[in-house]
């Protein structure tokens, strides 16, 4: 009891990309005292930036996809709920 699960958000974004500013700016208020977030430069990763080229930015929660260029607000609360319900003992 009293064990709160902290989710892992990791946002796939580059330097200078206003939809990534845009989508940070929306998205850290949401989150605050829920998850862990990560701004990852894709640019800074062969892999990333083969998986992401100019699809950024990109969410996920726990390493699952929630949405790309704009935030979805209502699957970003959807994933972090069914998320932490899954975590609750019964």
């Amino acid at each position: 009891r009293g064990h709160v699960r902290v989710h892992r958000v990791s946002v796939y974004s580059r330097p200078g990309c206003h939809l990534c500013d845009d989508l940070l700016d929306m998205l850290l208020p949401l989150v605050r005292d829920l998850a862990v977030v990560d701004v990852c430069d894709v640019d800074s990763r062969s892999d990333w930036r083969e998986r992401f080229g100019d699809r950024v930015p990109v969410v996920e929660i726990d390493g699952r996809f929630v949405c790309q260029y704009t935030l979805d607000a209502k699957a970003l609360r959807q994933a972090l709920t069914v998320r932490a319900n899954a975590m609750i003992p019964s």
